[in-house]
């Protein structure tokens, strides 16, 4: 049996940080038009327009509206020839009436005309390993023999350098985007419906690219079931780690759904990952509308503490201590703070466990004798006011110390 002098040296144990801090994987910096994911880069936002390509003025629109609201990197879907000569008069627009915004270019079934032309107007690529030479499968098929297995890499390789020598020749990315619902059917065979089949979906497309010295790399694993999404990005960390690779992450739950559950279930797979240090990019795919998936990215990151997007409140769950409305005092101070970005902000209901758990807190707010606050910096009581004058008083000290700007 363990003890509690018993030190912790099994492999699992020692995969975990226990100082504190997230220790994220070494990647190289793979740039997307001006934004770059990986290397020291802090975790990047994306998400996707669900307006129609063709629809050039509803998609600058789209575009405008998630890069606003502090989406780094859109991606628009280009299902034909048409939309990729589209996203030509789309990136022209946006410049003329907004700025440039990295865009990513989806491209699907037997996509390689569309990707090449697409290339031309985008600063990413987005390609899925399963569809991009996709095969109808044989629905009398038992086996795959080594040679048609071989075969079809040749023809992999074959539709996949094109694009991959006109991507590293602009100094542009490509996605590797392999999803868990449409491996390809020889990886099916070989390997199962297995997160093992998903990483060596990957790995074949990543050998082509570097045969072909392109490296601007990034690498998705998504799933709809998060236990299969968490081992498909687990195996192919562990996968690049061996072989020496350094490619960044894209992290995502596919197909999440909406609501509370959607958000959950994103979280539980985006964040579970992140704290272990795997992860340069993410996006929550939500059956919504594209601009309520940016607030769930951040809400991720700034409870990781990998960016600092909002103001951190910190507050007790109120119990029979607590000296005032908690609930209603935690709105009142958000209310009026919840603009000073970078701020952490502290709301204790009593004295007991306040100012300890307060202590890394800018500010706290403190219920400390009925009907007065105790107000705080940082560690230091700073003054005591009449219940009534909380907030006021708050933001006044805040002022004081130069730290308040106007909403």
């Amino acid at each position: 049996m363990q003890t509690l002098s018993t030190p912790l040296t099994s492999p699992v144990a020692s995969r975990y940080s226990t100082d504190g801090t997230i220790h994220r994987r070494k990647t190289r910096p793979v740039a997307v038009g001006d934004v770059t994911i990986g290397g020291s880069n802090p975790v990047v936002v994306q998400s996707m327009i669900n307006e129609d390509t063709l629809d050039i003025a509803g998609s600058v629109a789209g575009i405008r509206r998630l890069h606003e609201i502090g989406c780094e990197i859109v991606r628009v879907t280009v299902p034909s020839m048409a939309h990729a000569i589209a996203l030509a008069e789309i990136k022209h627009k946006l410049i003329a009436t907004y700025r440039p915004v990295p865009l990513v270019a989806d491209v699907h079934h037997n996509g390689m005309k569309i990707a090449l032309e697409v290339a031309k107007h985008v600063d990413k690529v987005r390609i899925n390993p399963g569809l991009y030479v996709f095969e109808k499968p044989k629905s009398d098929r038992t086996e795959y023999t080594d040679s048609e297995f071989g075969d079809i890499g040749d023809k992999i390789r074959e539709t996949l350098e094109p694009l991959v020598v006109s991507l590293r020749n602009q100094g542009k990315a490509m996605r590797i985007g392999v999803n868990h619902g449409s491996l390809a059917e020889r990886m099916l065979f070989t390997y199962g419906d297995t997160p093992e089949g998903m990483v060596e979906s990957a790995l074949e497309f990543i050998h082509i690219c570097e045969s072909l010295n392109f490296h601007n790399l990034v690498i998705s694993m998504k799933a709809s079931r998060v236990p299969v999404m968490l081992a498909a990005y687990r195996l192919m960390a562990e996968r690049m780690d061996a072989l020496g690779m350094e490619y960044p992450l894209h992290l995502g739950v596919t197909e999440a759904g909406d609501g509370e559950y959607g958000r959950i279930k994103s979280t539980a797979g985006i964040a579970t990952l992140l704290a272990e240090g795997l992860g340069d990019t993410i996006r929550v795919s939500l059956t919504e509308a594209p601009e309520k998936e940016i607030p769930v990215c951040y809400s991720i990151l700034q409870a990781l503490g990998l960016r600092k997007t909002m103001v951190e409140y910190v507050a007790c769950p109120s119990c029979g201590r607590t000296l005032f409305n908690l609930e209603e005092v935690l709105h009142k101070v958000r209310d009026a703070t919840n603009h000073l970005t970078g701020l952490d902000i502290a709301v204790m209901g009593c004295i007991v466990n306040g100012p300890g758990e307060m202590a890394d807190a800018d500010y706290g707010y403190v219920g400390k004798q009925a009907g007065y606050i105790s107000l705080y910096r940082g560690r230091e009581e700073i003054k005591r006011v009449p219940e009534a004058n909380g907030v006021e008083e708050l933001i006044n000290l805040i002022k004081t110390d130069g730290r308040w700007v106007d909403p």
